[in-house]
């Protein structure tokens, strides 16, 4: 299915946020996450279904000050 992944269109075969970020080799790494919109914890991801045409916005953390 298609969604869009920081406003880039990605074709991924999972079907749940957590599956989606491994796909998209994200794996364990420490990130925020919204999809449509609504942030999604870190604890749900794996029960969180993604549909097709989802937009998911991935936010790593910065340093500095």
């Amino acid at each position: 299915m298609q969604i869009t992944v920081n406003d880039e269109l990605h074709e991924v075969h999972a079907r749940t946020l957590g599956a989606v970020l491994d796909e998209l080799g994200y794996g364990k790494a420490r990130v925020a996450t919204a999809l449509n919109g609504f942030f999604i914890p870190a604890n749900q991801r794996s029960a969180q279904t993604v549909d097709e045409g989802a937009v998911l916005e991935i936010l790593a953390p910065m340093q500095g000050g």
